[in-house]
């Protein structure tokens, strides 16, 4: 059975952008995992050492007696060999008991460190190159990878490091007891070894490959819902249904192939499992009654192979399931390749003046959106930005804000580029407040407090009141230490934006850049929003996306975008006399008005 398509056809059409790390990667990682967590990693072997050299005694033991019951031995001698099994099998149990505990500790050592890891890269991740990868992917290597490695990692690694101690030693022992019985290992290995090469050899390759078309399956889905409108109003939904069931059956067909390779894999190593065992007997016997090696050498070099196949079956087993770890690892390590914006942090901004110096950019390669874009924007101005709907408003917004960096052309802060800036500074200097928001699980309290961690309840009230929300804020059952977000007192969407804009008070940027900031409020209370904020942005920069054209109105200056371009600039009275663009929309909303 071949793969359902190849790799390039795979990537091409699975792959999110996000990158997904490579094997050399991934093993540089899990040896750094590994040493941090040494200690640990360490006693693991340590105690498993002590537990399979108490496991090896049995089988000496059982040998002996063996021979020597067929020697007439007496009961005393049986009863002093039994009491040594014993012995040796309490101290197996209480050290393989205090292995697996270490082994348990480890596994979730190596998850907490990876999960941190993670976390702490995708938070810090430009925002452009989250918003180009899509919530599919990272929601399915949040989820979905994660909760596959953790399967591995709290199992299969304490659970390999522990069978391959306890292999050696077994083996160790199996040679030292009778070498030339141990040699009937070779009718196995070279079975063991094909079989199992040849199924390596696929095995990451498909798994990456289910994991991405899955992912791929998750992107489509939820670019569908967050889309419905659009979907439905453009007719889209037979064609969303066919991109979705294409994908899933790309995700099935490797699905099926990982399955494939498994029925062949797991039947032929079971298989290989039987050979060493019937080869040490048959020799065995043979080397015995040729007086070669003597029965308690048999009995022991049987036993001893029985013990093999145990450690030998879990390294596979547990090395298969590595194989999906070490896919979603890649996946999840993969951010760290994300290549991190070339910043300088040695300057800061003399001034908080914005200079737009030909700025051309485009979400796809040679697909520019802004066309040689120029402004100034003074300390203290109030610009709208006004245009029809896809003229590039919304993204001249976010390069502002400093969220992408130009594809070429500069915007200058105070004399420093602000693509060169790191995302903190730019944060401090500069704020994007859009239609989007959220509430994060905690009090309002903590929710306002991500804004400015030192603010005191007299501070947060006022953030509050200066956007109209202290009315019904102070409604909420416990006030500001009401629970909000998933499952907990639920904010109209209204509420939640007003939020956001509270958060926006207590940042104290001075430069702001409002992208449809109070869409989601009607219009007079948007307007009366609008009013409350106006003492509130006093003094401040403000650039404002305006769909609303009387947001254009109180504007000191309006720029008009079409098609990517600026095509007039000036005061609201003016473009109206000028009759231009800016004044057919503003005739054309004031009738619908």
């Amino acid at each position: 059975m071949k793969p359902p398509e190849s790799l390039a056809q795979t990537e091409k059409s699975t792959e999110g952008k996000l990158p997904v790390a490579s094997p050399e990667s991934v093993r540089r990682y899990v040896v750094t995992l590994l040493r941090r967590n040494r200690g640990i990693f360490f006693a693991l072997v340590g105690l498993n050492a002590v537990a399979a050299a108490a496991s090896i005694v049995g089988p000496q033991v059982l040998g002996s007696i063996v021979e020597k019951i067929g020697q007439g031995a007496d009961n005393a001698y049986v009863n002093k060999v039994a009491l040594i099994f014993l012995v040796a099998l309490l101290v197996q149990t209480v050290f393989t008991r205090w292995a697996r505990i270490r082994g348990a500790v480890l596994g979730e050592s190596i998850l907490a460190d990876l999960r941190e890891d993670f976390l702490t890269r995708v938070v810090a991740l430009p925002p452009g190159v989250v918003e180009r990868a899509g919530t599919g992917d990272l929601v399915t290597r949040t989820t979905t990878d994660v909760d596959r490695l953790s399967w591995a990692v709290r199992l299969a690694v304490p659970e390999i490091a522990i069978a391959l101690v306890t292999a050696t030693l077994v083996f160790a022992a199996l040679i030292f007891t009778a070498p030339i019985l141990a040699l009937s290992w070779l009718f196995a290995v070279p079975v063991i070894g094909v079989v199992t090469r040849w199924y390596f050899k696929r095995a990451p390759y498909a798994y990456r490959h289910e994991m991405s078309s899955y992912a791929a399956v998750n992107s489509g889905i939820a670019e569908t819902v967050d889309a419905g409108r659009t979907v439905e109003a453009y007719r889209l939904g037979d064609a969303r249904v066919r991109r979705t069931d294409n994908a899933i059956k790309r995700w099935i067909s490797w699905e099926r192939y990982t399955l494939y390779l498994r029925t062949i894999f797991f039947p032929s190593i079971e298989i290989s499992y039987v050979l060493p065992l019937a080869a040490v007997l048959g020799l065995g016997g043979w080397l015995y009654i040729d007086g070669q090696v003597s029965l308690a050498q048999v009995t022991a070099a049987v036993l001893y192979t029985q013990m093999l196949i145990e450690p030998v079956d879990i390294i596979l087993m547990w090395y298969d399931e590595l194989q999906v770890g070490q896919a979603s690892m890649a996946r999840l390590i993969g951010v760290h390749d994300v290549p991190d914006p070339v910043t300088d942090g040695t300057h800061e901004p003399q001034s908080s003046d914005l200079h737009v110096n030909d700025v051309r950019y485009g979400y796809r390669e040679g697909r520019d959106v802004l066309h040689g874009v120029s402004m100034d924007i003074e300390p203290g101005d109030r610009v709208a930005i006004v245009g029809p709907s896809g003229a590039g408003k919304s993204t001249l917004g976010r390069l502002l804000a400093g969220l992408h960096a130009p594809r070429t052309g500069t915007i200058d802060m105070g004399g420093v580029t602000l693509a060169t800036m790191p995302t903190e500074k730019v944060r401090r200097h500069v704020a994007l407040v859009t239609q989007e928001h959220h509430v994060f699980i905690g009090t309002l309290r903590d929710n306002l407090l991500l804004a400015r961690p030192d603010s005191s309840d007299t501070q947060l009230w006022e953030a509050l009141g200066s956007v109209d929300a202290a009315e019904w804020a102070q409604t909420l059952p416990q006030g500001l230490l009401t629970e909000l977000g998933t499952g907990r007192h639920k904010l109209t969407s209204a509420q939640a934006q007003q939020l956001a804009l509270a958060r926006l008070v207590l940042a104290d940027p001075h430069t702001l850049v409002l992208d449809e900031a109070t869409s989601l409020l009607d219009p007079r209370a948007a307007r009366h929003l609008e009013q409350s904020l106006a003492a509130v942005l006093e003094g401040r920069t403000v650039i404002a996306i305006a769909h609303r054209l009387m947001t254009a109105h109180d504007a000191k200056r309006v720029v008009v975008v079409e098609d990517g371009k600026i095509t007039e600039s000036g005061s609201h009275d003016e473009l109206v006399t000028a009759g231009g663009a800016y004044a057919a929309l503003w005739r054309s909303w004031r009738d619908e008005d």
